[in-house]
């Protein structure tokens, strides 16, 4: 598979061309179109079991579908859910990828994605304690919220990351989560940020330049949940304003 990324930094689209009957499995929803001939199969990847395990606690799709390119090839277009940019992340044996939730979309054939606790850390730190695992040989399609950035830190080399805003890590990579201020809540909390990764090499570190989870408080604090229905009789029956963002 080779990937052709388009309308980056900000709308990324990425073109997987593949190979005479070359498989590419794509997360639900991801797709964008295809070329004529590639064909589709939708199924619980790895069985019922591994597919609730993939939605309830990896914050994916129950089915995986599976796009399979004719003999003389093919394309599918595949994109994240929020803007942004996308990253293809070389997976070997040696060095497989914990993946944040939501962020995988999509993977070369050799490459297994698995439902993984990703630790306390994540749990507390705002990531829901689970993603995904990429292992074996191939590539991984993961979106990234914003741009993103890549950090290659050497042996004993260490950065502190907002943990919204970490994406993906080479399994090799020693982490610990811990409050932004060190041993102090409401200072921690003064300061906005709650807490952090503290990441030490060697390995590598992908990063996006927004925060979800901040976004998503932004928005909930933004739109009203309840809109009183006086004085909006002109903007439509039913609940007016207020159903429209309900």
């Amino acid at each position: 598979m080779q990937v052709q990324l388009r309308h980056n930094p900000a709308f990324t689209v990425a073109r997987c061309m593949l190979g005479g009957g070359e498989p590419l499995r794509v997360e639900g929803g991801a797709m964008i179109a295809h070329s004529a001939g590639v064909v589709l199969e939708a199924k619980a990847q790895g069985g019922i079991l591994a597919g609730l395990k993939r939605s309830v606690l990896g914050g994916g799709s129950f089915f995986v579908t599976t796009y399979t390119a004719p003999p003389q090839g093919g394309w599918v277009d595949v994109a994240g859910v929020l803007p942004g940019d996308l990253v293809s992340i070389d997976v070997t044996p040696e060095l497989p990828f914990f993946l944040r939730q939501g962020s995988w979309i999509a993977n070369s054939t050799g490459v297994e994605i698995d439902t993984q606790w990703g630790g306390m850390a994540n749990l507390f730190g705002g990531e829901g304690g689970f993603g995904f695992r990429a292992s074996g040989t191939g590539q991984a399609l993961v979106s990234i919220y914003g741009a993103v950035d890549i950090i290659d830190l050497e042996p004993g080399e260490v950065v502190t990351i907002d943990t919204g805003h970490v994406v993906a890590y080479a399994l090799n990579v020693r982490f610990q989560m811990r409050r932004a201020v060190q041993g102090r809540s409401i200072q921690s909390m003064k300061s906005g940020e709650g807490w952090v990764f503290d990441f030490t090499g060697p390995g590598r570190v992908l990063l996006q330049s927004r925060n979800p989870e901040a976004f998503a408080h932004w928005v909930a604090q933004s739109v009203p949940s309840e809109t009183p229905r006086e004085g909006l009789g002109g903007l439509g029956g039913g609940g007016g304003i207020g159903s429209f963002f309900n």
